[in-house]
């Protein structure tokens, strides 16, 4: 049986610690300003949390950090895995809501679906999972912990499988705390991390500070949020937000707001609770702050097999991993050791953006009006942007131009875009050339048959200028 209840103050962190001390399964959907939460609780623990704003965004950011240690979660993987298991209705900012809320609830999330595959095609391994899971459950409940308005469900004995991890959801609740507090302190010059910064004062002085931050900071500068600019620099981001917010007070940093949907999230200028309070715990149940955090992985017979994994301070212990699935018991990677949360991790090779090149990207599409919005999109950038309006005539002047990036809009006259792409890929030359596929269609069908054709990605109109950047970046970066 399914509990709803409606509070003109929602006390998030008071609903999920009286659930934390149930011991049940059940899983708590709140929506609070077109936005909804999902947390999975099994037997007072945490076994996966997320929400309706851009899940698959969320997940590639954290696989993309997790790569550093898991070099087999490729730029492709990661496509491939958007493109099997992102559902067509969280595209839609209007509809994600009434859409998700039926199939979430009722169905296992479709993020989680997608890590449960990685584990079954041994991208990852159960306790790179559980880390991964972690890092993500930290992120929806830092947001959760915001909400002022709102109403919740419960849905009884909702229950994930296969069961990766559980989490203990008191020291989560108290780490979130402890991370809300310190962006807290950042305002009211940052209100949220999803805020984009942008270089207001462009003198050589400023260029210079701010490229001892990270040599190519000004570059990427130009439509990522500070959360996703963390991820491009392998860095926490209240420690990239603490060096920037010296040259945000100073005027030479400009923040703008959240693009949309990430608007719809809260922001941390309101504080709603206290200093963190330790809760005592049993001491069965009670896992010390250790920089080792032993984590169980056992299959469904009774045999247990214990390895260490190296966890920084800012993971939360995973009391136990459980996997349903019958997989051959592989040995646990020991991650290199990371940097603490006040140090820069070195950024891997390939990874970087030269700030002195100018990346020449060709634009493939029978309207005039959307080359011409393409282009102003990107405008200001690095970038060099030549457009083509004739696609009969695309294959030549593409040759002609080596271009570094290819947008191909799939529906045009005279040759589709999967023909003309296929066409393209044959040339050696532009073997390895990151194609994006642009088109208004959102069928499944069509970004499979893109990927076969050889497309790298995939771009649904309509597009905001930071969807385009996004994908850009995330493919010459």
């Amino acid at each position: 049986m399914n509990n709803f209840a409606t509070f003109t103050k929602l006390p998030p962190l008071s609903l999920l610690r009286h659930l934390s001390s149930c011991f049940e399964n059940t899983c708590l959907q709140v929506q609070s300003h077109s936005v909804n939460w999902w947390i999975y609780l099994e037997e007072g623990k945490i076994a996966y949390a997320t929400h309706s704003i851009e899940p698959f965004d969320r997940l590639e950011r954290h696989l993309r950090r997790l790569s550093v240690q898991v070099p087999a979660l490729t730029s492709e993987i990661r496509v491939q895995l958007r493109m099997m298991f992102e559902p067509d209705s969280l595209r839609k900012p209007d509809k994600a809501v009434d859409n998700s809320s039926e199939s979430i609830s009722s169905q296992q999330p479709s993020d989680y679906q997608a890590i449960c595959w990685l584990i079954a095609q041994r991208y990852l391994n159960p306790t790179q999972a559980a880390i991964l899971i972690q890092e993500l459950v930290k992120e929806v409940i830092e947001s959760f912990l915001l909400i002022q308005k709102g109403t919740y469900e419960f849905h009884q004995n909702l229950s994930l499988s296969p069961k990766i991890c559980r989490l203990d959801a008191e020291k989560l609740l108290l780490f979130s705390q402890e991370r809300l507090h310190s962006w807290h302190d950042l305002n009211p010059q940052i209100t949220s991390p999803f805020q984009r910064p942008y270089l207001w004062i462009n003198t050589n002085t400023q260029v210079q500070k701010i490229s001892e931050i990270q040599p190519n900071l000004v570059n990427w500068m130009k439509g990522f949020s500070l959360r996703h600019l963390a991820v491009i620099m392998n860095q926490d981001e209240l420690v990239l937000a603490r060096s920037l917010y010296p040259h945000i007070q100073s005027g030479a940093i400009l923040l703008h707001e959240p693009d949309p949907p990430f608007d719809k999230l809260p922001k941390t200028d309101t504080l709603l609770f206290g200093p963190p309070v330790k809760v005592k715990q049993d001491k069965k149940e009670e896992i010390t702050d250790s920089k080792e955090t032993k984590v169980e992985t056992k299959p469904e017979t009774n045999t247990k097999q214990k390895q260490n994994v190296a966890v920084t301070k800012q993971q939360i212990p995973v009391n136990k991993v459980t996997i349903k699935q019958e997989t051959k018991p592989s040995s646990i990677e020991k991650a290199d050791k990371q940097a603490q949360v006040d140090n820069i991790k070195p950024i891997p090779p390939g990874t970087t953006v030269s700030p002195q090149k100018v990346y020449k990207i060709v634009s493939v599409d029978d309207s005039p009006v959307m080359l011409k919005e393409i282009s102003r999109f990107l405008e200001d950038e690095s970038f060099s942007v030549v457009t083509i309006d004739n696609p009969l005539k695309a294959v030549m002047s593409i040759i002609r131009h080596q271009p570094d990036l290819i947008l191909l809009d799939l529906n045009m006259e005279g040759i589709d875009g999967y023909e003309l792409c296929r066409i393209i890929r044959n040339n050696s030359k532009f073997k390895n050339t990151p194609i994006i596929m642009v088109t208004g269609s959102k069928g499944f069908v069509d970004k499979v048959k893109a990927r076969l054709m050889g497309a790298s990605g995939y771009l649904t109109k309509p597009f905001t200028r930071a969807d385009l950047l996004k994908i850009v970046f995330m493919h010459l970066t």
